[in-house]
């Protein structure tokens, strides 16, 4: 028993997030297109085992990624034999054989085809011969295919990623604020304020579509300025008038609902340029999202924070007895409206985010976040009561809840279904925290 609870209040709900990996791994196996370039490397070979006088290679894909990938393959391995790509036809049968037509009007021949899976069964392609004389009938390759899990791909991975960035980054703050002993209702109606106050800024003020992206960072930043302002009232009204964060928050949660839909005037906002979504949808190295690759350098340096400095030390101090904190000298209300701050400040980050992704400014953005954010921090092993609490184990929290969503979306369980599981899983995990303090 004691092994256990060690294990629980360390990192195990890494365990639950490999344990949950696996299962929706083996739940999700089937056989996949190869389109790395060892498949390519394969076709390349057969067809010079099939054809060793040939030369063009008429290269046939459907528009997937998928199909997408092995081209690119197929382009690399097929010039590094010291073959010719005759074409690239990328969509349906239709497409295909007007490129067909086009290489005959053309003169031109073709010695070989690679097609993807699907592309290989055509008839256009398996009747070549009767159907373009001036052709003849080439040999076909087909791609190989692969027993891999669909949820291990690397673009389904990468959608758990991006999905998951903006409660991730929200409960950055709530968890600085649960360590505290409080709790902040409000992060969601934050996160449409700032996504509603950034386009409209950006469509009145700033230029519309035609807005600069200097422009557009100031949009944004004063957006998340206003929900950090509203974020110090809550923490305000909360250390100078001892009310209960979640009354307080739950007050804060109207007047920025409120707020968002009037600034819209009830309306989404969506004439803003097309590079806004810089943010929240384009990819810089490895394809990876901006959005992404900001998760993990503002939770690494919170972590820093929560770790290795003094308010870090007096987040918890607070959260653990607030009284003998402010005995021993730490400033309590300082450190709770930083905590009440900085969670407004990050919910504004996460609204603008959603703004980006969905290139619009909407009051209905980022309802029953809250709950979400909540139940990220959780999940990942922050008590209720305050006090105790990893930054580091809320991003493991919301990967888990991104997890479950993404694994029961993939084996068809429909959302109702989904509710009650998630609601199962946030009960645990409170249930956890309540036989580990035992």
């Amino acid at each position: 028993m004691k092994n256990a609870r060690t294990l629980l209040s360390g990192y195990g709900m890494l365990l639950v997030l490999a344990l949950l990996g696996a299962v929706f791994s083996g739940l999700t196996l089937t056989e996949q297109p190869a389109t790395d370039a060892a498949a390519a490397r394969r076709m390349v070979a057969a067809i010079r085992a099939q054809a060793p006088a040939a030369k063009r290679v008429l290269v046939a894909i459907r528009p997937t990624s998928a199909d997408d990938l092995l081209a690119t393959s197929l382009r690399g391995e097929i010039a590094a034999a010291g073959l010719e790509v005759a074409d690239v036809v990328r969509g349906e049968p239709q497409a295909l054989r007007a490129a067909l037509e086009k290489l005959v009007a053309q003169g031109e021949h073709i010695d070989a085809v690679a097609a993807g899976e699907r592309a290989g069964s055509w008839l256009v392609l398996r009747e070549m011969g009767e159907l373009f004389p001036a052709l003849g009938q080439p040999p076909i390759v087909v791609a190989d295919t692969v027993v891999w899990p669909v949820f291990l791909k690397a673009d389904n991975l990468l959608n758990i990623a991006s999905q998951i960035a903006v409660i991730a980054i929200m409960a950055i703050g709530m968890t600085m604020v649960i360590i505290t002993g409080g709790i902040d209702l409000s992060v969601g109606s934050l996160a449409a304020l700032a996504a509603v106050t950034a386009a409209r800024l950006i469509r009145d003020t700033l230029g519309g579509v035609a807005a600069s992206p200097a422009g557009m960072t100031l949009a944004s930043t004063a957006a998340i300025a206003a929900c950090g302002l509203l974020g110090g009232v809550s923490g305000a009204v909360i250390t100078l008038f001892r009310v209960p964060p979640f009354i307080v928050t739950l007050a804060m949660m109207l007047v920025a609902s409120g707020l968002a839909y009037l600034a819209a005037a009830g309306q989404s906002i969506y004439q803003i340029p097309e590079s806004f979504v810089w943010l929240g949808r384009g990819t810089g190295l490895f394809g990876v999202p901006h959005a992404v690759t900001l998760m993990p350098a503002l939770y690494a340096a919170a972590h820093v924070l929560m770790t290795r400095t003094t308010l870090g030390r007096a987040l918890y101090a607070v959260g653990g007895n607030a009284e003998a904190a402010r005995l021993s000298g730490v400033p309590v209300r300082r450190v709770l409206l930083f905590a009440y701050v900085a969670c407004g400040l990050l919910a504004g980050l996460g609204g603008v985010i959603l703004a980006s992704q969905l290139k619009s400014g909407s009051p209905t953005y980022g309802a029953m976040y809250e709950l979400y954010v909540i139940a990220a921090v959780v999940v990942g092993g922050t008590a209720l009561a305050g006090g105790e609490g990893r930054i580091l184990g809320t991003l493991v929290g919301a990967l888990i809840i991104a997890v479950i969503q993404n694994g029961m979306n993939l084996v068809g369980i429909e959302s109702y279904t989904q509710k009650v599981v998630l609601g199962l899983v946030i009960l645990a995990a409170v249930l956890v925290d309540q036989l580990r303090r035992r």
